[in-house]
């Protein structure tokens, strides 16, 4: 089962908001109905504005959790060079591709081969 790693935002450079999942269309739905309370909802977080493909759920929970420590100004950079106008990716799911490549000395390399 591949995951997916992502970024939910209220506006350009707004709130950011980061999760991981196996199904990015229905989890993104979610958020933009307001299914389950927190965070999105409390700040209005409905766009998908960055997202990346993972082969499997455990390097999307790893990728995750790295993304959650980096400062804020290392997660715009990585959604302005994905998607630079901040635009909602939403209708665009199916359409698009950011496949995650770790450098290829990491011991995670072979896991995306």
């Amino acid at each position: 089962m591949s995951g997916f790693v992502y970024m939910i935002s209220d506006k350009p450079r707004g709130v950011i908001y980061t999760g991981v999942t196996s199904d990015l269309q229905g989890r993104v739905w979610e958020h933009r109905n307001e299914v389950q309370k927190g965070y999105t909802q409390k700040y209005k977080a409905k766009n998908l504005v960055w997202f990346e493909n993972h082969p499997n759920i455990v390097l999307a929970i790893q990728r995750e959790k790295s993304l959650k420590r980096y400062v804020r100004e290392w997660k715009i950079k990585l959604i302005e060079e994905f998607n630079p106008t901040w635009m909602d990716l939403y209708e665009h799911i199916g359409e698009m591709e950011n496949t995650y490549r770790p450098h290829p000395n990491t011991k995670l390399w072979g896991d995306y081969n």
